[in-house]
């Protein structure tokens, strides 16, 4: 059945992250019938495009980098009555790429929304692990270091649900060392090149985990690891982006915001005074 091409439509599809022959039938036949394709990266898409017989009149490039300043124009073709997917490299889009901005602007600005599911990393290593899927908590990319990293650890260890993070592949061994040290010794599994010729879906505890896998590994990595035991609610640490914008919001001025975060976490005030610039930053 062939699925009608609204106008005014922003489609967002899901790409396979791996093998191109799990891209679906649904999502091919959207990528043939739109009018522009917007992608990350114009040139990996067009492989797809020809995996799936698309020839669409634009293939626009929505990169990292100059997100912000091109939305404007997509949605603007968008209200004018176009049809356009929203691709990335791999996987479902405004998960961890560009496309976020994107669907938040054509929501704001009145546009219908599609969703056309697909492929995702962090659904797919978490069915393969065999731990708990009834609850879990996504948590993408952990901070590179400093006090935020060491906050989000602390925060996720005591999150009573399976936790699922994206690494990259040179930094795979500090952060399983990094979670061994702030969970303790808990059953984790450890995804990589998922769907694509050399995967590899390794499970254990974390410190064998760590043996095994001590250097730099190829490609992109997905680490799930078992919930802890919940705690009472008042030991619940609030995160520490959350108390600035909390801080923030009530007038506390930013030098005192960054005084209490770095005296109450533990941290240094430099850290701290960079997180609160951070945050205002998004406000």
């Amino acid at each position: 059945m062939t699925e009608p091409i609204l106008s005014g439509t922003l489609f967002v599809v899901a790409t396979p992250i791996g093998n191109l022959g799990d891209l679906s039938p649904r999502a091919a036949e959207i990528l043939r019938g739109v009018d522009a394709v917007v992608a990350e990266d114009t040139r990996r898409t067009r492989t797809l495009l020809v995996h799936a017989g698309a020839r669409p009149a634009d293939l626009l490039s929505l990169p990292a980098f100059d997100e912000e300043g091109r939305v404007e124009r997509i949605v603007a073709r968008l209200t004018a009555g176009a049809s356009v997917a929203l691709v990335t490299d791999a996987g479902t889009p405004g998960v961890s790429d560009p496309g976020a901005r994107l669907v938040d602007a054509a929501w704001v600005a009145g546009v219908k929304v599609v969703p056309v599911p697909g492929p995702s990393a962090a659904l797919a290593a978490l069915s393969a692990s065999g731990l708990a899927a009834d609850r879990f908590l996504f948590a993408g990319f952990l901070p590179r270091k400093g006090g935020a990293r060491a906050e989000a650890l602390r925060w996720l260890a005591r999150v009573p649900a399976t936790v699922v993070l994206f690494e990259a592949g040179n930094r795979a061994a500090g952060t399983l060392a990094d979670l061994r040290e702030a969970f303790g010794d808990r059953q984790a599994a450890l995804a990589r090149e998922l769907t694509k010729l050399h995967e590899e879906i390794a499970r254990g505890r974390l410190s064998e985990l760590v043996a095994r896998f001590p250097g730099d590994l190829r490609g992109e990595v997905t680490l799930v690891v078992a919930g802890g035991d919940a705690p009472p609610v008042e030991e619940v640490a609030e995160p520490v982006e959350e108390e600035i914008r909390r801080r923030l919001g009530a007038g506390e001025p930013p030098r005192e915001v960054a005084k209490g975060v770095a005296h109450g976490r533990g941290i240094a005030r430099a850290a701290a005074y960079a997180l609160v610039e951070q945050v205002r930053g998004k406000r």
